[in-house]
């Protein structure tokens, strides 16, 4: 890294702690502009933006930004250099040599991202590869045959063991699936300092707490951290000590919900997915204006998310079903076309007004990531950070490679 782990880690820690009246407030829940008055005249320009150039700050959201009006052009240089991280380094053949031939029941994004952070899986000797949060086992599969040793892989749903179990036996891996609850005691008798764990894309606590119990056992681990908001705290609570005395010194405070919008990038998903979540939103915004006007409390109410292929043929339908769910009686008539309508004119304007929260988006993620990293420093192990596969491929390329020292 051209930055020490430990000033970058500060840097960001200011200009988060600095902007977060901007980057905080969720446009989604606010019928009104969410920031302070002084920062009206930068909701009104977005507002004013067409739909492509829209787009392009999604995707480019550093690239002649309109926040540069309003922040200081320092600032803003400030968090693309500190948002350059490169790319980790291989170890052994190059990315494309893994034989196609394993990707067999692997999807193919999955498995690009397998091909593309295998090589960055180092073993030292003596070593023993464990896959922590394995699903199906797919990267143990991998790591087993690219090493040619044997892996133990931990999973807590019998089912996606029993399947995983199946694949290594059809396809000659050594693999060995576990059931095993990482949150759970028994987790830790799978760790040493003889055991390098890898983790693709383990989620929010479970990544955590495999973090701590490498501090802990001096496990080695190669780790691309996901999803930190899947987690049962409601509050942040830094991992490193520094993170805490710099949260505490420069008062910033992260909710559940702040820890989501580090993975709220969508560069990767289909043209059609998109859409859909657009539709849907826009659905939700509408209801959510119904609901206001109906119980006369002008505060947004959250609605469940509908079941995996579940869906409705309509806004009145998708109305009447968020209603049920939350004990809300609706008027015998309504202005269906009326709601949706305002649905669709409010999704445009949050759309806009959550250019600014991408603006902090991966300078938030990294920020996370450095204080996993620092709380590894801190128990003594050298840690590698850089990323292991191009954003297009995973917004999530983030990697953490830690040994102790």
């Amino acid at each position: 890294m051209s930055l020490d782990k430990r000033a970058r880690f500060a840097h960001l820690t200011v200009l988060l702690a600095e902007w977060q009246e901007l980057w905080r407030p969720l446009p989604f829940t606010h019928r009104d502009i969410p920031w302070p008055a002084p920062f009206h005249a930068l909701a009104r320009r977005l507002l004013l933006l067409g739909d492509a150039e829209c787009a392009r700050l999604q995707a480019e959201p550093f690239i002649d930004s309109p926040l540069a009006d309003w922040l200081p052009v320092s600032a803003l240089a400030e968090l693309v250099t500190l948002t350059e991280i490169p790319a980790g380094e291989a170890a052994g053949e190059r990315e494309e040599g893994l034989p196609a031939a394993w990707s067999v029941h692997i999807g193919g994004r999955k498995w690009q991202q397998i091909v593309s952070f295998v090589p960055r899986v180092t073993l030292g000797p003596e070593q023993q590869l464990m896959e922590w949060c394995a699903g199906k086992g797919h990267l143990a599969r991998t790591l087993a045959r690219r090493h040619n040793v044997d892996v133990t892989a931990l999973e807590w749903q019998a089912g996606l063991c029993d399947a995983g179990t199946r694949l290594a036996e059809r396809q000659g891996a050594a693999v060995r699936l576990v059931r095993q609850d990482v949150m759970a005691e028994g987790a830790v008798e799978w760790l040493s300092s003889t055991t390098h764990v890898a983790a693709l894309h383990a989620c929010g606590d479970l990544h955590e707490r495999l973090i701590e119990l490498s501090a802990e056992h001096g496990s080695a681990l190669t780790l691309a951290p996901c999803c930190y908001h899947r987690t049962v705290d409601e509050r942040y609570r830094p991992l490193s000590c520094l993170g805490r005395q710099l949260a505490e010194t420069h008062e910033l405070v992260l909710e559940r919900e702040d820890l989501a919008m580090a993975v709220q990038e969508t560069v990767t998903a289909p043209r059609h997915v998109r859409q859909h979540r657009e539709a849907a939103n826009a659905w939700r915004l509408g209801f959510d204006a119904l609901q206001r006007d109906v119980q006369g409390v002008d505060a947004y109410l959250p609605v469940p998310s509908l079941a995996y292929g579940q869906h409705t043929e309509t806004f009145a339908d998708f109305c009447r079903w968020a209603s049920v769910q939350k004990g809300i009686d609706l008027p015998s008539r309504v202005d269906w076309c009326a709601y949706e309508q305002e649905g669709q004119r409010r999704q445009a304007e949050v759309t806009r007004l959550e250019l600014v929260r991408q603006l902090f988006r991966r300078p938030l993620e990294i920020w996370l990531v450095l204080d996993r990293a620092l709380r590894l420093e801190e128990a003594g192990f050298s840690v590698e950070l850089g990323t292991f596969c191009p954003r297009k491929l995973t917004p999530r390329n983030l990697l953490l490679r830690a040994s102790r020292c």
